[in-house]
C-alpha cells in the first residue's frame, strides 16, 4: 500500500473506523429508504454522494470528536437523556451530510500526525 494512503486512511482504529462506518451505514440507509418512497428516480450522481459520505464519515466524526475534545478538555456535563441523544444524532447527520467538506480535514492531520510518528 501506498504511504500516503496507509498514512491518511489507515490512520484510524480498525475498531473505531467500523464503528462509525455502520453508523454512517445506518444514515446512508435511512436515505436511500426513504428516496425509493419517492415518486422521482434516484439519481446517479446523489447515489455517488451517498456512497461517498458513509466511507468518509469515520474521517468527518474524527475531526468534530478532535475539535470537542479540544474546546471541552476533561469537562463533565450531566444533562438529560433524551436532549443528549437528539444533539448526538443532529451532529451525526451533519457530520455525515458534509463529510465530503470536513474529512479532508482529518485525513490531512492524520497524514501529518503518522508523517511525525
Amino acid at each position: 500500500m501506498h504511504p500516503v494512503i496507509a498514512k491518511t486512511f489507515g490512520g484510524l482504529s480498525p475498531q473505531y473506523y467500523g464503528r462509525h462506518f455502520v453508523f454512517g451505514l445506518i444514515i446512508s440507509a435511512f436515505y436511500v429508504f426513504m428516496l425509493s418512497r419517492s415518486p422521482h428516480p434516484m439519481q446517479v450522481g446523489f447515489f455517488l454522494l451517498i456512497l461517498i459520505n458513509t466511507l468518509l464519515y469515520p474521517y468527518s466524526r474524527f475531526v468534530y470528536e478532535s475539535v470537542v475534545s479540544f474546546v471541552m478538555g476533561s469537562n463533565v456535563f450531566f444533562v438529560n437523556a433524551i436532549v443528549m441523544m437528539v444533539v448526538k444524532m443532529f451532529t451525526m447527520l451533519i457530520c455525515w451530510g458534509f463529510a465530503i467538506f470536513i474529512s479532508p480535514v482529518g485525513l490531512a492531520y492524520l497524514y501529518y500526525r503518522h508523517s511525525r510518528a
